[in-house]
C-alpha cells in the first residue's frame, strides 16, 4: 500500500512509513454502540514532532489517545508505536503519558510518588531532576492530597517524564495551571522535542496549540479533518478577519450612533458579523471585495484592520463548515 507525504507530496510505501513512525494509525475504528468515536483514522507521527490534537467535544480525541496507549482495543485497523504494539512500547519505557482521568496516590508525599515512578521506569532519570523539571521541588515533601489542582497537574507531568521516553502523550496538560506554570511547562516540552522526542498533546487552549505545536491535527466525529502546521490550518479556513470603528455622522450610523447592521450584512463574501458598541468585527472569504464594498457604501471606517484568522477562529470555521456539509 502507498501513501502521500502530507508536506512533500512524495508517494511512499505505507509499510516503510509505519516502520519508521513513532505512532502509526492504519484505518483505525472504534465504536460504542451506534456512536463512531474513531472512524477509519489513519495518521503517522515522527521523531521530534510536537503535535497538537484538536477537536470539539465528542470528536474522538480521548478515544484516540486511549487506543494509542493500549487502554482500549480497536474494532478494526491497527495501532503501532515504534513498529510494535502499544503494550510492548510502554513496557520498554518508550512512552510517558499524562491523562485527565485517574487519580493520584494520596497517602504519600510528592517525592515518594515520583521516586516510585522513577524506580519503575526501565530508563529512569534522577528523582531530583524529575522534580526540578516539573517545577515541584518546593512541594516535594507535601502530601499529595494537600495539593491544588495545578500542583496535581505538575505531579502528573513529573510521573509522565520520570524516564527517557521517546514519546510523551499529554491530555489537557495545563488545565488548572496558572500562567507562570504553563509557560514553564511548555518550555520543558520544547526542550523534550529538541532532544528528538515526540510530544503529542490534546488541548482546549488553542492559543497553546498555535504557539507550541509544529503540527496540528483536527479531529471531527472520529475522522481526521485537517493536518498541517498552524499556518496551514488557518489558510485552510479560507477567511480573514476585518475590524473597524464606525462613529459620528457615518452613513451607517443612525440616531444615537446606532450602527445599521442590515446594511453591513449586505456586504459581499461575508461569513460572520458582530457589532459591539461602535466596533464592527467580521469574517470574509474575500476581504478585498468586502472592504471595497464597504467604502462603496459611502462610509469611512476608522482603525481598519484586516488579518488572517487566529487558530481558534480557523478551527471554528473548519468544523462548522464540516457540520454544514454533513448535515
Amino acid at each position: 500500500m502507498t501513501s502521500t507525504d502530507r508536506t512533500t507530496g512524495t508517494v511512499t510505501d505505507r509499510a516503510t512509513s509505519a516502520a519508521t513512525a513513532v505512532v502509526d494509525f492504519d484505518q483505525v475504528s472504534k465504536s460504542y454502540g451506534a456512536v463512531h468515536a474513531v472512524a477509519g483514522l489513519s495518521l503517522a507521527l515522527h521523531p521530534g514532532e510536537t503535535v497538537a490534537l484538536l477537536g470539539p467535544n465528542g470528536a474522538g480525541k480521548s478515544t484516540a489517545l486511549d487506543l494509542l496507549l493500549g487502554l482500549r482495543k480497536a474494532d478494526s485497523g491497527t495501532v503501532t508505536l515504534f513498529g510494535t504494539s502499544p503494550q510492548e512500547a510502554i513496557a520498554a519505557g518508550r512512552v510517558g503519558a499524562m491523562l485527565q482521568s485517574g487519580g493520584l496516590m494520596e497517602e504519600v508525599t510528592v517525592r515518594e510518588l515520583v521516586t516510585l515512578a522513577c524506580a519503575l521506569h526501565p530508563r529512569p532519570y534522577a528523582v531530583s531532576d524529575v522534580l526540578a523539571g516539573a517545577g515541584i521541588t518546593r512541594i516535594a515533601d507535601r502530601m499529595v492530597n494537600k495539593l491544588s489542582g495545578g500542583q496535581e497537574q505538575r505531579v502528573r507531568f513529573a510521573l509522565a517524564t520520570a524516564g527517557a521516553n521517546d514519546l510523551i502523550v499529554l491530555d489537557e496538560p495545563t488545565t488548572g495551571m496558572d500562567v507562570t506554570a504553563r509557560q514553564a511547562f511548555w518550555a520543558t516540552m520544547r526542550e523534550q522535542a529538541r532532544q528528538g522526542r515526540t510530544v503529542l498533546f490534546a488541548t482546549h487552549y488553542l492559543e497553546e496549540a498555535d504557539a507550541i505545536a509544529d503540527r496540528v491535527l483536527v479531529l471531527h466525529r472520529g475522522k481526521l479533518l485537517a493536518d498541517g502546521t498552524a499556518t496551514e490550518i488557518k489558510a485552510k479556513a479560507g477567511a480573514r478577519r476585518i475590524s473597524f470603528d464606525l462613529t459620528g455622522p457615518d452613513g451607517l450610523t443612525g440616531p444615537g450612533g446606532v450602527i445599521d447592521e442590515e446594511a453591513l450584512r449586505g456586504l459581499p463574501s461575508l461569513s460572520s458579523l458582530s457589532v459591539s458598541g461602535a466596533t464592527v468585527r467580521m469574517q470574509s472569504h474575500n476581504a478585498d471585495a468586502t472592504v471595497h464594498a464597504l467604502y462603496g457604501l459611502g462610509v469611512y471606517p476608522r482603525n481598519l484592520e484586516v488579518a488572517g484568522l487566529g487558530l481558534e477562529q480557523a478551527f471554528v470555521a473548519i468544523t462548522e463548515a464540516e457540520e454544514a456539509r454533513t448535515a
